[in-house]
């Protein structure tokens, strides 16, 4: 069964070893930030540092793992349609809101999305580490370093499918910041298989 979450919402739910998650892009655009910790120790979370040290990359896609900050794989990525994705920028808030856009309504962002879908399984805003952003285009300047968000290269269908290599606590949302969706906000669609 598909569930759809509504644009600029997040979810969260726990998956079990060797279970899939597919994420999907149903209408293209729009990006999803994900978490994933320890269903058994809520103090073991994805890392982006530790995932590049041990993937050696940071274009992370079919065939690679996200690990936890106690080096532990926590999901590998089992097919990949989009090949994309963004493992740099933490997830969008309120103080995102006020920096990058003065000018529009603040909004909790993924951040706080996360923060309120987490909460009922016992984890806290603080531990909200960097997400693994599902979509997200963020092109590195190969001679300055400058980063810059781009619009999401999928088109509708695209599709990430993970598979959990121990029981998960997993976030998951429709992306809130305008740079990260081209300006716009559609759902994202997930189902668990």
């Amino acid at each position: 069964m598909t569930t759809r979450i509504p644009p600029r919402s997040g979810v969260a739910f726990t998956l079990d070893t060797d279970q899939e998650l597919v994420v999907i892009d149903p209408e293209g655009g729009q990006v999803s930030d994900l978490l994933a910790y320890g269903r058994e120790d809520p103090r073991e979370v994805i890392s982006n540092g530790r995932t590049f040290d041990y993937e050696e990359t940071t274009r992370l896609t079919s065939g690679n793992a996200l690990w936890s900050n106690r080096s532990e794989r926590l999901l590998e990525i089992v097919e990949d349609t989009v090949g994309e994705h963004d493992f740099l920028l933490t997830p969008c808030s309120t103080d995102t809101f006020r920096h990058f856009y003065p000018d529009k309504p603040v909004h909790p962002g993924c951040f706080g999305n996360l923060a309120r879908a987490l909460g009922p399984f016992g984890i806290e805003e603080h531990t909200i580490p960097t997400a693994f952003n599902v979509f997200m285009n963020v092109p590195v300047d190969q001679e300055t370093g400058r980063l810059s968000v781009q619009p999401p290269q999928t088109t509708p269908g695209d599709f990430i499918r993970f598979r959990a290599c121990k029981p998960l606590i997993v976030g998951l949302t429709a992306c809130s910041a305008y740079a990260s969706n081209g300006g716009s906000f559609k759902p994202i669609d997930y189902r668990i298989e």
